[in-house]
């Protein structure tokens, strides 16, 4: 049976080592897609909306071509194409996805702009080097039928004169860990700026506080600026938070970033308990600021939300958590939906 995959197996050498596409594999995209139906709005050209996710796809290097890689197997890496299925059927309903932990074998991004088709296209950083860059790249993927770039991409740096930008004495003793990575997007009639980042999991007081007030800050400043030109902007990524509340949330927030309230009841990881989202591992954040002279100027939060995996995918293998997090990822994609401003001459 045909499967979006088969654009991949046109080279000999992509072919499937365990042949055909089982059919429980199948069974479960089927059942997985129709649940992405009921989960992530539609794109829509009359009523026009723009859905933005970010997704930390654990590390999202190489590939088996193989379809079903079991538990016991010895082969390496464990993703293989069923995996690569399901990722790229998430990443397929959105228009724009921010993508951290990019590997530097890029097989399995390859195969995946290859499934997705020629309309597809991609923008990355180089690879992210020494202690904490942990060689990770970070990229954007999107849907040139939908969007498209508006001219500006650059990773962000730490002036000498930190100091002399806001920034508190001290608060920067070095370079950010993963450079955060702004790229400006253009549907008809709206710009909006992405920036991603994956801050360092690192000493709490030492690394992530600096790093996470000093984004913060500097996006305030930002936001202000663009919006003179009619220009959005939204912060998006894995942040490494642990939960609302505590000052590392406080640190990202302080500013007036805000996380819109239909997210902020949606676990993060799979590892996050369902019925304390807020409590573990709320590391992965969309957010923007609403109010004042660096507000969103002509997008309207319609829905907003996580693609569940752990629990739909994968099920038969007996995997852990872990286990699991080599093959499709240990975080949720989250994502947003904006209502654009309507074509009235249209």
């Amino acid at each position: 049976m045909a499967t979006p995959l088969d654009v991949l197996f046109d080279d000999p050498e992509n072919q499937p080592e365990d042949g055909a596409v089982p059919q429980s594999v199948l069974d479960e995209m089927r059942a997985f897609s129709a649940y992405l139906d009921q989960t992530v709005p539609p794109k829509r050209a009359i009523d026009r909306n723009i859905l933005i996710a970010t997704w930390n796809i654990a590390h999202f290097r190489s590939l088996t071509r193989k379809w079903s890689v079991p538990l016991s197997s010895d082969d390496s890496p464990k993703r293989d194409y069923r995996s690569l299925w399901a990722i790229t059927e998430i990443l397929s309903r959105f228009d724009v996805i921010a993508v951290q932990e990019v590997g530097e074998d890029f097989g399995a991004l390859r195969s995946a702009m290859k499934v997705l088709g020629p309309n597809w296209s991609f923008l990355m950083t180089d690879r992210n080097a020494g202690v904490g860059g942990n060689d990770e790249h970070m990229a954007y993927l999107f849907d040139t039928t939908r969007v498209a770039l508006s001219g500006l991409a650059g990773e962000l740096v730490v002036p000498d004169e930190a100091e002399e930008f806001g920034f508190d004495a001290g608060s920067f003793k070095k370079q950010f860990a993963r450079n955060p990575y702004a790229v400006s997007f253009r549907t008809r009639d709206t710009t909006f700026i992405l920036v991603t980042t994956h801050i360092d999991y690192g000493d709490v007081d030492k690394e992530r506080l600096p790093e996470l007030r000093g984004i913060a800050r500097w996006m305030q400043s930002w936001a202000a600026r663009e919006r003179r030109w009619h220009h959005n902007l939204i912060v998006l990524g894995d942040f490494n938070l642990e939960r609302t509340g505590n000052r590392l949330y406080e640190a990202f927030v302080e500013t007036g970033l805000e996380v819109p309230f239909v997210l902020q009841s949606h676990p993060r990881t799979i590892y996050a308990r369902a019925s304390e989202p807020e409590k573990a591992s709320y590391h992965d954040q969309i957010a923007w600021f609403s109010k004042g002279n660096a507000a969103l100027i002509g997008l309207e939060l319609t829905d907003g939300g996580i693609v569940e995996i752990w629990g739909r995918l994968l099920n038969d293998l007996g995997l852990t958590k872990r286990n699991f997090a080599f093959r499709i990822s240990d975080h949720h994609p989250l994502w947003v939906e904006f209502r654009l401003p309507q074509d009235v001459t249209g």
